[in-house]
């Protein structure tokens, strides 16, 4: 039964070394990878789990991929998903904690990338487009769109997705929209994974408190896991809130500094240049934390930090989803999925955005990213020959 789903994981593990752009760009290549070519999700299947994902804390581009491969193959395909989707960034990120000594600082700034930034873009723009033309179907669609454009382009709270996708979906239900007959029987709920969740969080916290107190020789590991296990379970926002947390907790609160604010954001920059999930910076900071340590407790830093940052958003997903699935039949849950999607594409376009501001507005960049969109939009070329193409181009120029 496994092996059938080979080439659904293989497509996982391709959208894992080519997705840049951060939660919203990976939201549009998975419409180009899983929804376009692949058909594993309907467009409005897609749109809907990245906007329940947005309700929960954790990775919401990683969350929104294991609720992909839950569709297809229940609770052990999504665990696959979400672990081929993490590990080639975590490896990289990982190894780099133990590399950061040996590399020159300008030297890591190469141009291989230099494309890349723009050519998100183009796949933003294209999410973005595709996202409107599914989800914004009357005025007051497009009002909430524009509404969480501009909230999440000012504000820059952690808490402005998450509450901009509740007020979508109460300013929508004063629609009069019918809700249709459902004939999808009501998903079984697994309730270990929210006592699994909960045991979790209470025993890395008592174990984490027992060995600083008693000053165990083996109480890093154990702090590790609760502060990353902690941050899983409570951050949104996505990757630069997450850092932000880490900055505060290991450069600027620790008694003995595990490393400088210039050795973290050195880390944060080459995270963004790689692809996959934001959160595998987590991989890089758990190994700096173990350094001192030796390499065997660095190794095993590398691997504790982001098994611990990813398993409450598996968890969690896992358990809401079949919620969320049984509540659709529910007029209020049904008509506020109108306003959440229009929410969502707003988010998109303020992405987007803040993405196009941030690179240098010269001609290259922008043929680079108006490129991408043609592409995307007039041919079948699969996403990762595209950031191959912007990769060698870099390489070359």
């Amino acid at each position: 039964m496994f092996l059938r789903h080979i080439p659904f994981l293989k497509a996982v593990f391709m959208h894992s070394i080519t997705a840049y752009g951060g939660p919203q760009g990976h939201l549009a290549m998975m419409l180009k990878t899983f929804v376009h070519q692949r058909r594993d999700v309907t467009e409005q299947e897609l749109m809907e789990y990245n906007a329940f994902c947005q309700l929960l804390p954790g990775a919401s581009s990683s969350q929104t991929l294991t609720l992909i491969g839950y569709k297809r193959g229940g609770v052990t395909l999504a665990v696959a998903t979400l672990l081929i989707w993490i590990a080639p960034a975590c490896i990289l990120m990982g190894s780099l904690s133990f590399l950061l000594q040996y590399f020159d600082q300008k030297a890591l700034n190469t141009d291989i990338f230099k494309y890349v930034q723009p050519m998100a873009v183009g796949f933003l723009i294209y999410g973005s487009m595709r996202a409107f033309r599914i989800s914004i179907r009357n005025l007051a669609t497009g009002v909430i769109m524009v509404v969480s454009l501009l909230a999440s382009y000012f504000l820059k709270s952690p808490w402005t997705f998450p509450c901009l996708i509740i007020l979508g979906g109460v300013v929508s239900n004063f629609s009069d929209k019918r809700i249709p007959d459902f004939h999808e029987k009501p998903k079984k709920i697994r309730w270990t994974n929210i006592w699994l969740f909960a045991l979790l969080f209470i025993l890395a916290g008592f174990f984490s408190e027992l060995a600083r107190t008693h000053d165990w020789i083996t109480r890093r590991p154990f702090n590790l896991f609760e502060n990353f296990y902690r941050f899983g379970s409570l951050v949104f926002g996505g990757g630069d809130i997450l850092i932000a947390m880490m900055l505060e907790q290991y450069v600027s609160r620790a008694k003995t500094q595990f490393m400088n604010a210039e050795e973290l954001l050195t880390g944060a920059g080459i995270m963004r240049a790689l692809p996959g999930p934001t959160f595998s910076i987590t991989a890089y900071v758990g190994g700096m934390v173990m350094r001192s340590l030796g390499p065997g407790y660095q190794l095993l830093g590398c691997i504790l930090a982001p098994v611990a940052i990813f398993l409450p958003s598996l968890l969690l997903v896992l358990f809401f989803f079949p919620i969320w699935h049984n509540l659709k039949k529910y007029v209020v849950i049904y008509r506020a999925l109108e306003g959440i999607n229009a929410t969502v594409v707003g988010i998109m376009w303020a992405a987007t955005i803040i993405l196009f501001l941030a690179i240098p507005h010269t001609w290259y960049n922008i043929a680079i990213a108006l490129g991408t969109l043609s592409i995307l939009f007039l041919s079948r070329i699969p996403s990762p020959f595209i950031v191959l193409a912007c990769l060698i181009l870099g390489w070359l120029m």
